[in-house]
């Protein structure tokens, strides 16, 4: 699978499943405002790692190729609930990533400059998201095969 930027997709996407994701994230925003005031920054900053977007996300993926798919004349397939499980796939990888950075942040934040604690903390999200990536794109038992779609 190659990276890119699928800029068409912004032309594909309806105005309504732009408002489910803004209305989930202004939700998510607002609970995890809620949970800071009752129980302290340090548990509301927990939350804000929550990707407040994937699930209004994923749905949409799946229902996008679904439709891709009913147009072609396919009836049934797998294919969507497979593009949103690798959209999960990537989604984990990068929150790992950022849980990395702010590990690193955290430690570094009160003992080295914050230009040395910022470039520490991304080349450790880099670094993490990169190697999760390659372990993924490269080891066979990483991949799923044999999957009907």
């Amino acid at each position: 699978m190659m990276i890119k930027a699928d800029l068409g997709a912004l032309k594909r996407t309806r105005w309504h499943e732009y408002l489910i994701r803004f209305a989930f994230g202004g939700m998510m925003t607002v609970a995890t405002g809620w949970v800071a005031n009752r129980f302290g920054p340090a548990v509301g900053g927990l939350l804000l790692a929550f990707p407040v977007i994937f699930p209004a996300s994923a749905t949409l993926v799946e229902k996008h190729e679904l439709e891709r798919k009913r147009r072609a004349g396919i009836p049934f397939t797998l294919r969507g609930r497979l593009a949103a499980a690798l959209d999960a796939r990537g989604a984990a990888m990068g929150a790992l990533g950022l849980m990395t950075f702010a590990v690193v942040t955290w430690r570094l934040v009160l003992h080295c400059s914050l230009l040395a604690t910022l470039a520490s903390a991304l080349g450790s999200w880099l670094t993490v998201s990169g190697a999760l990536w390659y372990i993924r794109k490269h080891h066979p038992w990483a991949r799923p095969t044999g999957i009907p779609t």
